[in-house]
Protein backbone atom coordinates (compact mmCIF):
# COMPACT_ATOMS: atom_id res chain seq x y z
CA UNK A 1 0.00 0.00 0.00
CA UNK A 2 1.42 3.35 -1.07
CA UNK A 3 -0.11 6.57 0.19
CA UNK A 4 0.25 9.99 -1.41
CA UNK A 5 -1.01 13.27 0.04
CA UNK A 6 -2.70 15.15 -2.81
CA UNK A 7 -4.09 18.28 -1.17
CA UNK A 8 -3.98 20.04 2.17
CA UNK A 9 -6.17 22.93 3.23
CA UNK A 10 -5.89 24.75 6.54
CA UNK A 11 -9.14 25.50 8.34
CA UNK A 12 -8.23 27.87 11.19
CA UNK A 13 -11.82 28.26 12.36
CA UNK A 14 -12.10 24.55 13.22
CA UNK A 15 -8.38 24.25 14.06
CA UNK A 16 -7.74 21.48 11.56
CA UNK A 17 -6.18 20.60 8.22
CA UNK A 18 -8.30 18.90 5.58
CA UNK A 19 -6.14 16.41 3.70
CA UNK A 20 -6.93 14.68 0.40
CA UNK A 21 -5.05 11.43 -0.20
CA UNK A 22 -4.67 8.64 -2.74
CA UNK A 23 -3.78 5.03 -1.93
CA UNK A 24 -2.45 2.64 -4.55
CA UNK A 25 -2.71 -1.02 -3.58
CA UNK A 26 -1.44 -4.11 -5.35
CA UNK A 27 -3.53 -5.44 -8.26
CA UNK A 28 -5.10 -8.30 -6.25
CA UNK A 29 -5.38 -6.49 -2.89
CA UNK A 30 -8.68 -5.31 -1.46
CA UNK A 31 -9.44 -1.83 -0.11
CA UNK A 32 -7.33 -1.27 3.02
CA UNK A 33 -9.18 -0.99 6.35
CA UNK A 34 -9.93 2.48 7.72
CA UNK A 35 -7.66 2.07 10.76
CA UNK A 36 -4.73 1.03 8.59
CA UNK A 37 -5.25 4.08 6.37
CA UNK A 38 -5.52 6.31 9.44
CA UNK A 39 -2.13 5.09 10.68
CA UNK A 40 -0.59 5.53 7.22
CA UNK A 41 -1.85 9.12 6.90
CA UNK A 42 -0.57 9.91 10.40
CA UNK A 43 2.83 8.43 9.54
CA UNK A 44 3.00 10.38 6.27
CA UNK A 45 2.26 13.63 8.13
CA UNK A 46 4.54 12.70 11.09
CA UNK A 47 1.69 12.98 13.61
CA UNK A 48 -0.04 10.77 16.14
CA UNK A 49 -2.97 8.71 14.88
CA UNK A 50 -5.24 10.07 17.64
CA UNK A 51 -5.64 13.46 15.88
CA UNK A 52 -6.34 12.00 12.40
CA UNK A 53 -9.93 11.20 11.40
CA UNK A 54 -10.74 9.57 8.04
CA UNK A 55 -13.85 11.31 6.70
CA UNK A 56 -14.46 9.05 3.70
CA UNK A 57 -12.71 6.71 1.26
CA UNK A 58 -13.79 5.59 -2.21
CA UNK A 59 -12.18 2.93 -4.38
CA UNK A 60 -12.44 3.54 -8.10
CA UNK A 61 -14.35 0.73 -9.79
CA UNK A 62 -12.13 -1.82 -11.49
CA UNK A 63 -8.89 -0.41 -10.06
CA UNK A 64 -6.86 -0.64 -6.88
CA UNK A 65 -6.82 3.15 -6.38
CA UNK A 66 -8.58 4.56 -3.33
CA UNK A 67 -9.13 8.28 -2.80
CA UNK A 68 -10.23 9.85 0.45
CA UNK A 69 -10.37 12.80 2.79
CA UNK A 70 -9.01 13.04 6.32
CA UNK A 71 -9.29 15.75 8.95
CA UNK A 72 -6.16 16.39 11.02
CA UNK A 73 -6.79 18.31 14.23
CA UNK A 74 -4.45 20.32 16.43
CA UNK A 75 -5.57 18.42 19.54
CA UNK A 76 -7.69 15.43 20.55
CA UNK A 77 -10.05 17.71 22.52
CA UNK A 78 -10.73 19.82 19.42
CA UNK A 79 -11.41 16.69 17.37
CA UNK A 80 -13.96 15.41 19.88
CA UNK A 81 -15.64 18.82 19.90
CA UNK A 82 -15.95 19.14 16.11
CA UNK A 83 -16.23 15.64 14.60
CA UNK A 84 -19.68 14.02 14.52
CA UNK A 85 -20.16 11.04 16.81
CA UNK A 86 -20.50 8.52 13.96
CA UNK A 87 -17.12 9.58 12.50
CA UNK A 88 -15.52 9.24 15.94
CA UNK A 89 -16.93 5.72 16.28
CA UNK A 90 -15.70 4.72 12.82
CA UNK A 91 -12.19 5.95 13.55
CA UNK A 92 -11.91 4.67 17.14
CA UNK A 93 -13.78 1.36 17.35
CA UNK A 94 -14.08 -0.25 20.76
CA UNK A 95 -12.09 -3.41 21.32
CA UNK A 96 -14.27 -6.49 21.68
CA UNK A 97 -14.28 -7.77 25.23
CA UNK A 98 -13.28 -11.35 25.94
CA UNK A 99 -16.89 -12.16 26.91
CA UNK A 100 -18.21 -11.07 23.51
CA UNK A 101 -15.43 -12.94 21.68
CA UNK A 102 -16.21 -16.25 23.44
CA UNK A 103 -20.00 -15.97 23.05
Amino acid sequence: MQIKIDTTKDNPLLKRREVGFTIVSGPKEKTPPRLEVKKAVAAELALGADVVYIKHMRTKTGTSITQGVANVYQSVAQAKLVEPEYIQKRNNPKEKSTEEATA
